[in-house]
């Protein structure tokens, strides 16, 4: 499996999630697995709420699955002191297409992209078409919606 890029913030939230899903989540499930199989006196069969306890179960157990996974093969991005204007994971970049306004991203990995809150991932169109390149560079991007341009206005 290829590394996981994140930040060290991304990180630590994904930390966060899990430790919450194993120490917290687990046993709310447990609690509501046991009551609906209390509840059921041994009907199992036809038992909407121990199924859907079961449900919730398998799926806190996949995530825990998945962020473990996710964790163990991560590669933190520390915080460049200085881009040299080139782009690469983990920094910032300002970019603006045609007569819009500038925007400002991060380039982050998939796990931690996030386009609402300026984090896009390395692995998008937007974030692959500017790896590599410096700042003031037309760059082309190649979008399922087609294809447009932008300009790298700033990047650090």
């Amino acid at each position: 499996m290829s590394p996981e890029f994140l930040t060290k913030p991304g990180y630590n939230k994904l930390q966060q999630e899990l430790d919450h899903l194993r120490d917290v989540r687990r046993k709310e499930v447990a609690e509501r697995l046991h009551e609906a199989a209390e509840s059921s006196l041994g009907e199992f069969v036809e038992d909407a709420e121990f199924e859907a306890a079961k449900n919730e179960q398998s799926f806190v157990e996949g995530r825990i699955q998945e962020l473990e996974l996710l964790l163990a093969n991560a590669q933190v991005i520390n915080k460049r002191r200085k881009s040299n204007g080139v782009v690469d994971i983990g920094v910032e970049v300002t970019i603006k297409e045609g007569r819009r306004k500038e925007e400002i991203y991060q380039i982050v990995g998939a796990a931690e992209a996030n386009p609402a809150e300026g984090k896009i991932s390395h692995e998008s169109p937007l974030g692959k078409a500017l790896m590599g390149k410096k700042e003031g560079e037309l760059v082309e991007v190649e979008a399922p919606s087609g294809a447009f341009k932008v300009r790298l206005v700033k990047v650090k």
